[in-house]
């Protein structure tokens, strides 16, 4: 009942300072499980993109937020996982390393010595034991690996709820997104009757600049464009920068 009264509180002071205006260029507001990627300029991205949406997909929808900032004080971790029911991400987790190569095997020098037969009594071999059939089968399943940054947005599409990320990764200090990483294209292509979405987020920069902690009033708008998804044989490169433009285009719509 608390985290339902901040959620309202939250949502109104958002409409009062950025106006939160949804645009749906490219689709309607549909309750279907879905990707929504944006541009990232603030850190009050997702709480932009969140009241945005109608009620119907707010409680449906996770937005992305980073553990380094969104769960470093207990005020925040409480709002973004009671209110927003947020997916945490860190973003300084890195790939484990490749194993190391093996040393290279010690060089033996010919010897000129003739070598002298060794006799040894002939044993006969005993065949390989074979797998049995039931065996095999309760053999484990591959699990996702926990150091995977991508494994709590897998969790949470398995589950069923839609996403909100931003393929960039960090905020960005120009108008245009950054390159995306591969992350978006990982997720398409393992749940790929999930429905993605772009957005363009509009002036939330010019509220909560970078560096800033206090908010200035500016009217701010999300504009939802058409839904797209991975061709067949589409390679990662060329799916991230065709996303990359579908987002850039809705900033003239």
């Amino acid at each position: 009942m608390l985290a339902k009264l901040v959620g309202w509180i939250l949502l109104g002071v958002v409409r009062l300072l950025t106006g939160s205006q949804a645009r749906w260029y490219g689709c309607p507001p549909k309750a279907e499980q879905r990707i929504y990627f944006a541009n990232h300029q603030s850190h009050a991205d997702i709480v932009m993109i969140w009241a945005a949406l109608p009620e119907e997909l707010r409680v449906i929808t996770r937005p992305i937020a980073a553990r380094d900032y969104w769960a470093n004080t207990p005020v925040k971790r409480w709002i973004t996982t009671e209110v927003f029911h947020a997916v945490y991400v860190d973003r300084g987790q890195a790939a484990a390393p490749p194993p190391s190569p093996p040393p290279p095997a010690e060089r033996v020098e010919p010897s000129m010595e003739p070598v002298q037969a060794i006799q040894l009594p002939l044993v006969p071999s005993e065949p390989e034991p074979q797998a049995e059939p039931e065996a095999v089968a309760a053999a484990p399943a591959a699990v996702l690996d926990s150091s995977d940054p991508l494994t709590p947005l897998v969790e949470a599409l398995k589950s069923g709820d839609s996403i909100i990320i931003f393929p960039e990764g960090t905020r960005g200090n120009t108008g245009e997104p950054q390159k995306f990483k591969s992350g978006l294209y990982a997720l398409a292509k393992m749940f790929p009757d999930v429905v993605l979405v772009p957005a363009w987020i509009d002036n939330i920069q010019r509220v909560m600049p970078k560096g800033e902690v206090v908010p200035v009033p500016i009217l701010c708008s999300v504009t939802f464009g058409a839904p797209m998804q991975v061709q067949e044989g589409e390679q990662r490169r060329p799916f991230l920068e065709r996303a990359r433009a579908a987002v850039l285009a809705l900033r003239d719509v």
